[in-house]
């Protein structure tokens, strides 16, 4: 009798102990499995980095190679206004995308305060790139830019480079399509109220507005426009 229970309460030690050992094993497995994923996040960050690093120093390169003035932006002007962008959107806008902002705009009629404020309404603030909009009677809209299929293709073959939807996706492809779309808008119309609004409701969507209120000084246009002065004032005080 003693003896039995002597084997029982051993088989339970040995049990308690085994699910001991199976446990520690269990969290150590865990705790690698968490490393691992953290180390290839971290990779994963430093590999996009990387890449719009590269874009940058491409575009900078097609720049030199095409003699594209940089009179108005110096590369540590580019750095500076990234430098304001990143902190003012609690570096929701990486400083990567800010640079090739400021450096594509540079050349052009486009302020880059002006085209960063409008990316900011646009997201909500978010400067999230895999941002999708509401379903409208057109479809949805996509990315930083919030481009529709029905525009984002043509304003790419006017850009030159190839279109693909899941390229809207691509905060340095979005900035791009905004940066020569409102260029092709503003050449257009002369002036950002008509720019912006047909930016934010269409071509034909503009004629609708003022044909509705017998101008294009939209809400859109002037909070844009308004916040942008404001940025580059702030940038300017904070710079001397």
């Amino acid at each position: 009798m003693h003896l039995k229970k002597g084997h029982a309460i051993l088989a339970m030690a040995t049990a308690v102990i085994i699910l001991l050992i199976v446990g520690t094993e269990h969290m150590k497995l865990k705790e690698q499995i968490r490393e691992m994923e953290v180390s290839l996040n971290a990779q994963e960050q430093e590999y996009k980095q990387a890449l719009n690093v590269e874009r940058i120093k491409g575009f900078v390169d097609y720049s030199e190679r095409e003699g594209i003035s940089s009179s108005y932006l110096s590369w540590k002007e580019a750095h500076e206004i990234a430098e304001h962008f990143y902190e003012d959107s609690d570096g929701r806008f990486q400083k990567e995308w800010a640079i090739f902002l400021a450096m594509e705009t540079d050349g052009k009629e486009l302020d880059p305060f002006l085209v960063y404020e409008l990316l900011k309404v646009e997201t909500g603030g978010t400067f999230d790139p895999h941002l999708i909009g509401p379903e409208t009677p057109y479809g949805h809209a996509y990315g930083l830019a919030q481009f529709m299929t029905n525009t984002g293709p043509w304003i790419a073959e006017m850009a030159g480079i190839p279109y693909e939807q899941d390229k809207l996706f691509d905060p340095i492809y979005s900035i791009q399509l905004a940066i020569v779309y409102l260029d092709f808008l503003y050449q257009q119309y002369g002036d950002w109220n008509h720019a912006l609004t047909a930016y934010h409701r269409g071509i034909y969507g503009l004629e609708q507005y003022i044909e509705e209120n017998g101008h294009a000084e939209s809400w859109y246009a002037v909070l844009i426009q308004e916040n942008a002065e404001d940025s580059q004032l702030l940038s300017y005080e904070q710079g001397n």
